[in-house]
């Protein structure tokens, strides 16, 4: 049980985006261009700082889904939101759901120097939050929060 602002206090999302991408490497690659794309058109452009933390957030969580969700016919979804957080007066939202059956078994951040793995170091670095939502039956949407300034920077 949440406490705290109760639900009725919390306003809807001021803007949001959901599309379905493939479980590919290009799915992966146009989830993080038409993230930029939709962040340029709600008023950040490529060249904020806003736009490129979340290219970078986009970028990692749709490659992992895409790399470690992959099966045939099992696609991966990106939603953008960005509306009043909890610890924040504005947040935009990142999350990105799989239907992979089980979580990742060691879903951690892993060691710095390794060749790979280290997409969630950059999340734990660029994002303000994040987590992991178990999804039922299956799956689960991993959620990162960007804390918005008060004017484009």
């Amino acid at each position: 049980m949440m406490t705290g602002i109760p639900p009725t206090e919390i306003a809807p999302p001021r803007y949001e985006f959901t599309q379905l991408f493939s479980s590919t490497r290009h799915g992966a690659r146009l989830a993080r261009l038409m993230t930029m794309q939709q962040l340029a058109d709600w008023g950040w452009p490529h060249c904020c700082r806003i736009a490129q933390t979340a290219e970078i957030v986009v970028a990692e969580l749709a490659t992992n889904a895409a790399l470690h969700a992959r099966c045939l016919d099992r696609d991966f979804r990106v939603r953008l939101t960005t509306g009043p957080g909890l610890l924040a007066p504005t947040v935009l939202r990142v999350d990105v759901e799989d239907l992979l059956a089980d979580r990742h078994p060691d879903f951690a951040l892993t060691d710095p120097e390794a060749e790979s793995g280290r997409g969630l170091i950059l999340i734990e670095a660029f994002a303000d939050r994040w987590g992991v939502l178990d999804r039922r039956p299956h799956g689960k949407t991993v959620w990162a929060e960007l804390d918005l300034p008060t004017t484009h920077d």
